[in-house]
């Protein structure tokens, strides 16, 4: 279908339009709200700040489509494929994304607030300083994702893949990481409040110059973690696992926390 031919039957009222094939088409800077594009070809479409919200695009294919600042609250993209797709700046503030893949998609800047994206696949994906905050993130394979400065407070990040993960100076208050798999994640400079640690495992992850306010890290291990410049204030450390490096006699700086007077 030519776009002219879909304009003219949206603007008359026709919202209907699933298994629809608009691949590599330019629909930039077009106001589709509601339309149900299910099941639809949308692979490489330009998308650019296209109005989309609470539009229907189960299962639809956006492979490395552009969605770049496109306003996509409330959409259901459950299934939807939209991998190596680049949603910077993206609108996605209640948007349905169970099951989506995402690997290598690019979501940086986007604001995906209350966002559902249980059992979603983002591995390799870009979300520097993206909007995380209060999202359903049940299941979602974070492994080798870049989360630099992302604001993950309030969300739900039970069952979640971390392998590799970049969470450098993210803002993550009031999160329940009980039990979580932290080994060798990058937790530089976060920003962890309130947070649950309670036997987490936190062998080898880079803890340097984190910020750790009325955290509960009992029973947590820290083998091999590192702790320098880490700053704690009312964090409870019972049962916290830490052992010595090999190299300690040698480094006698490898913990120097900071604790609030």
């Amino acid at each position: 279908m030519k776009i002219n031919q879909l304009l003219r039957l949206y603007e008359g009222g026709q919202t209907q339009f699933a298994g629809i094939e608009l691949s590599n088409e330019d629909l930039e800077r077009l106001t589709l709200i509601g339309v149900n594009f299910q099941d639809s070809q949308l692979i490489g479409a330009n998308l650019t700040r296209a109005f989309l919200t609470k539009a229907i695009l189960k299962r639809a294919n956006l492979n490395r489509a552009n969605l770049t600042f496109a306003k996509m609250n409330q959409a259901d993209l459950e299934k939807a494929d939209l991998t190596k797709a680049n949603l910077t700046g993206a609108f996605l503030v209640q948007a349905k994304l169970v099951g989506a893949r995402l690997a290598g998609a690019n979501l940086a800047h986007a604001n995906l607030r209350g966002a559902d994206l249980r059992n979603a696949n983002l591995s390799a994906a870009n979300l520097q300083r993206s909007n995380l905050l209060e999202a359903d993130l049940r299941g979602v394979n974070f492994n080798w994702a870049n989360l630099q400065q992302t604001r993950l407070t309030g969300a739900n990040l039970r069952d979640i893949s971390f392998n590799g993960t970049n969470l450098q100076g993210a803002f993550i208050k009031e999160v329940d990481l009980c039990g979580a798999n932290l080994e060798n994640v990058n937790l530089s400079e976060v920003r962890l409040t309130g947070s649950d640690l309670r036997g987490a495992n936190l062998r080898g992850a880079n803890l340097a110059g984190a910020r750790l306010r009325s955290v509960n890290l009992e029973g947590a291990n820290l083998i091999g973690a590192n702790l320098s410049q880490i700053y704690l204030e009312d964090a409870n450390l019972q049962s916290v696992i830490v052992h010595l490096p090999e190299n300690s006699h040698q480094n006698n700086n490898w913990f120097e926390p900071y604790y609030a007077t």
